[in-house]
């Protein structure tokens, strides 16, 4: 006989009384007793290039007093991984696979990546609740393949004007493009996000009483181009004049001070520039514009105020997300929701060093921050906004792959204001909803079998800080790669030789202990080379 885990029991007993109230006219699904939670909502919020330490409690400066609040009334992960891109985090985190196994990301004479198609089996988590009464919603970014109705939401704004915050064309309702006004104006994409979200909430309050929902919020936020309200930059705009060297110090200070890690801090590298060069770009963008992390005080004045511009709109647009951010949960509260809602925010990589100019082109002469304007945030201040981690976006060092996770419950948990420091990856997002939930993931779809998924459930976590068994982590983008095995992590840059750290007490990766220990290269490099060779397999079925 096949044994159910206590708390899966739990969560099937749950369910079977709630269903016999309902069925006796009793208490509905939505309104059962906090001491016994029906089948909760799922909230899930993801940034897009937001940095490990731009949320205050993970030791920003940037004022985040809603998600604040939020890891206040529940958890926070300080292990939890992305896969270092945005596409193949966003199909991580729907499927439970990593994203070479879904044809997400490339592989070694393999296709795949940001145009790859799914195999017929590699279903999103939407397709799972739907069949047991799950309303499901998208509002913001996808950047998945395919249609988002036809992956199982009931609703969608999907965004793809990624290049222009200030305009609504080029987005699409339900699959349809909106009609622009030619005199479009008081449009900024992260409130629009928000304010479907809410649309989509408060008629699920008014006609779906009886279901319980799942909403996917993507804010592009604070992706680049750098667009802000006025207001918003203003409250930022001389706050970054110290620098990146400062900047550093003060969140990697407080991130010690709320004993969220125990590493040094790492070493700028400022050799190391955007992932891929345009040098067209930087001619465009002027004198004030700094490609390399140098030492804040070899800067000119000029490009000190440019850089700290930037990094004052990153901040406001942060800042921004978070007030949207709070009127979602405020929307939540209002409909006696919050309660049994599973939120969760993280990030899809951290922030990026990237420098280019896109869409609509840059105007020097602009008020930075707005539309006619195309800034990125660049090396200096994205190593700041990962702190301590090193590198950014794309690599897969911790900087490029850390992500705070918040995850606030109040019906399913129990602690408030913990930490949970299991290691942990988008890929377990799936099991871990659909365990809360009480769902079983079917063993085919549409005939097809469906192969077993890397990802493990979150829940035990959620109880009490303990690690999540599991044989490793694993990265592949854009050459660079790693494995994750407990604390030992193997990481190397594209054309690099193999680094060695341990996690424990190194997450700055600052003492790369590769020579001294080859046999535990070798043996990792094994794991590593035996998740590449099942990922291929997997991928290169059903061609």
């Amino acid at each position: 006989m096949k044994t159910i885990p206590w708390h899966r029991l739990v969560l099937r007993l749950t369910f079977l009384s709630v269903q016999v109230a309902v069925i006796h006219g009793g208490t509905t699904i939505a309104s059962a007793a906090n001491d016994s939670p029906s089948r909760p909502n799922i909230v899930f919020i993801l940034a897009d290039d937001a940095g490990f330490s731009d949320v205050g409690c993970y030791g920003g400066e940037i004022a985040t007093p809603h998600l604040d609040a939020l890891a206040a009334g529940g958890l926070r992960f300080t292990q939890f991984y992305n896969t270092a891109r945005c596409w193949p985090t966003r199909a991580a985190l729907m499927t439970g696979y990593y994203a070479q196994q879904v044809r997400r990301d490339k592989l070694p004479d393999l296709g795949g990546g940001n145009r790859g198609k799914r195999q017929p089996w590699a279903r999103l988590l939407p397709d799972f609740l739907r069949p047991h009464g799950y309303r499901n919603y998208h509002s913001g970014k996808w950047h998945i393949d395919g249609k988002v109705l036809d992956a199982g939401f009931d609703r969608s704004f999907r965004v793809e004007n990624q290049g222009n915050f200030f305009s609504n064309q080029g987005n699409l309702v339900d699959g349809v493009k909106v009609k622009v006004p030619e005199d479009e104006v008081s449009f900024y994409t992260t409130t629009a996000t928000a304010d479907h979200a809410i649309e989509c909430l408060k008629e699920h309050s008014q006609n779906h009483t009886d279901a319980p929902f799942f909403h996917y919020i993507a804010f592009i936020s604070p992706h680049f181009p750098l667009h802000a309200m006025p207001d918003d930059i203003a409250r930022y705009r001389d706050k970054y004049l110290d620098g990146w060297d400062r900047m550093r110090e003060q969140r990697f200070a407080k991130q010690r001070e709320l004993s969220l890690l125990n590493t040094t801090l790492s070493a700028l590298e400022p050799d190391l520039g955007p992932p891929y060069p345009f040098p067209e770009a930087m001619k465009q963008l002027g004198p004030g514009e700094v490609n390399r992390p140098l030492p804040w005080e070899s800067l000119t004045k000029p490009q000190q105020r440019f850089q700290a511009t930037k990094m004052a709109i990153h901040a406001a647009m942060v800042d921004r997300m978070d007030q949207e951010i709070g009127r979602v949960v405020e929307q939540l509260r209002s409909m006696n929701a919050l309660e049994n809602t599973l939120i969760f925010y993280a990030s899809d990589n951290g922030a990026s060093a990237e420098i280019m100019v896109r869409h609509g082109g840059h105007d020097p002469r602009a008020e930075p921050g707005s539309a006619a304007t195309y800034l990125c945030l660049g090396p200096g201040f994205s190593s700041a906004c990962n702190t301590p981690f090193r590198r950014h976006k794309t690599w897969v060092h911790e900087g490029g792959i850390s992500t705070p996770l918040i995850v606030h419950w109040p019906a399913g948990i129990k602690a408030a204001g913990q930490l949970r420091h299991t290691p942990a990856h988008v890929i377990d997002i799936v099991p871990t909803i659909l365990e809360a939930v009480g769902i079983e993931k079917p063993a085919s779809w549409d005939g097809q079998s469906i192969p077993e998924a890397p990802g493990k459930s979150l829940l035990p976590a959620f109880a009490e800080d303990r690690t999540i068994n599991r044989e490793y982590l694993w990265w592949l983008h854009d050459g660079h790669r790693a494995v994750r095995d407990g604390d030992w992590k193997l990481v190397a840059a594209n054309g690099d030789p193999w680094e060695l750290y341990d996690l424990r007490t190194d997450r700055a990766e600052a003492n790369n202990l590769a020579d001294q220990m080859p046999d535990e290269v070798t043996r990792l490099e094994a794991l590593w080379t035996a998740q590449l060779d099942a990922s291929i397999e997997l991928a290169e079925a059903d061609q």
